[in-house]
C-alpha cells in the first residue's frame, strides 16, 4: 500500500485567489500534483514552459519531489521590473503629508 501525503497549490491573480488541498501519493512530484487537479486546463495561461512556482516561498521545478504539507505556490510573471518602479516612485514629486488638499505637493 502507498503512502500518501497531504499537500496544498495556492495561485493568486488580480481579482482571485484559488486554493486546493489534496492528498498525494509519497514521492509525487509538483507537476503530478498539478495534473492532478488539471491546473493547466483551470489556468490556460499557464504552460509547463512558462510556470514559476515554489514551495513556501523557494524556487521550485515541476519534477521536484514533495514532502507532506508542502504548500505549492504558483507566481504571476512581473508586469514591470521592481527596481524601475522604485526609481520612477523616487522620481516623482510626492504630494505634501502637511496639507490636506494638496495633491501635486506644492502649496499656492
Amino acid at each position: 500500500m502507498l503512502k500518501s501525503i497531504n499537500i496544498q497549490i495556492v495561485y493568486l491573480k488580480p481579482g482571485q485567489q484559488w486554493q486546493q488541498s489534496l492528498t498525494v501519493n509519497l514521492g509525487c512530484t509538483i507537476h503530478q500534483a498539478l495534473n492532478q487537479v488539471d491546473f493547466f486546463k483551470l489556468f490556460q495561461e499557464l504552460t509547463v514552459n512558462n510556470i514559476e512556482l515554489g514551495v513556501f516561498g523557494i524556487k521550485k521545478q515541476l519534477s521536484d519531489v514533495l514532502k507532506s504539507d508542502d504548500r505549492i505556490e504558483i507566481y504571476r510573471p512581473l508586469i514591470c521590473d521592481p527596481k524601475k518602479a522604485r526609481l520612477e516612485r523616487h522620481r516623482r514629486p510626492a504630494a505634501c503629508p502637511l496639507d490636506p488638499l494638496s495633491t501635486s505637493g506644492s502649496r499656492e
